[in-house]
């Protein structure tokens, strides 16, 4: 496969067993979510956010660029329907932030992004030990997107996010354990979680666009410590046609390398 491939393994908290470029940005694609999620429980912790309180599900955002400007979502571009067919409604900001996650709704995620704002978005990041990923603009915010305002992550960022879940550093511990709990639902299991065998608790979320797909996650064996895994995968130039498949089996092949070599030290 012709393609940019980060890598990130170890346990968390510690210096990476495996890092294959893993400082490369990467366009974030869904993996963003991540940070989004973080901020959302952390904004809960401080008191600012209550997350059972309800949030109108709208589908209209200011822009980045803070001069007015506003953007929408297209249904069509989005992998989750259930939050759509809430539009004009009011919900809880949890289960918002359940379907942002094992589903990967994007209208979810610019409805939670817009409650917490993106500098606590930042701050998640910074807070998790990550220095290089940013979120700068919600999905589908082009006119931010084209003034260069991208969203990018790194395999090491990622890998560092999870493991501050795990440790409990990034939230309060009963926060961090509730998130580790809803990536653990996730339901897009094609690519990091075909690599560990059936039944084995993986807490991950992926991201995939055209030319881009990426997988980040906490494994929790029966027989051995808890090992963190991230991979990223950018095609170099215009990719093939079955450019997502087979990034979905290379990373597939990464976690069970990583699997097979969760005992060592």
């Amino acid at each position: 496969m012709t393609s940019f491939v980060s890598v990130w393994v170890s346990r968390p908290g510690d210096p990476p067993r495996r890092a294959d470029d893993a400082d490369r940005l990467h366009a974030a694609a869904s993996t963003m979510k991540l940070a989004v999620l973080a901020a959302l429980y952390r904004a809960a912790d401080a008191g600012t956010v209550d997350l059972d309180a309800l949030v109108p599900v709208v589908n209209g955002f200011a822009s980045a660029l803070g001069d007015g400007t506003r953007y929408q979502n297209d249904r069509t571009y989005d992998d989750e329907d259930e939050v759509w067919t809430r539009l004009g409604d009011a919900v809880p900001a949890r289960w918002l932030a359940r379907r942002m996650i094992v589903r990967s709704s994007n209208l979810a995620t610019n409805v939670l992004l817009d409650l917490v704002g993106l500098p606590a978005v930042a701050d998640a990041w910074r807070c998790a030990g990550a220095v290089n990923s940013v979120t700068a603009r919600g999905i589908e915010d082009y006119a931010a997107r084209d003034a260069g305002r991208d969203n990018v992550v790194t395999a090491a960022d990622l890998a560092a996010l999870l493991g501050a879940l795990h440790l409990g550093t990034l939230a309060k511990p009963e926060s961090c354990a509730e998130m580790l709990d809803l990536l653990a639902a996730q339901e897009w299991r094609q690519d990091l979680a075909l690599g560990v065998p059936a039944g084995v608790r993986i807490a991950h979320k992926n991201g995939w666009m055209t030319g881009v797909r990426h997988s980040a996650g906490l494994v929790t064996p029966p027989d051995a410590e808890p090992y963190v895994i991230a991979v990223c995968t950018t095609s170099r130039g215009v990719p093939p046609p079955d450019y997502d498949e087979r990034a979905c089996r290379h990373i597939a092949e990464l976690s069970a390398e990583a699997w097979r070599d969760r005992v060592l030290p």
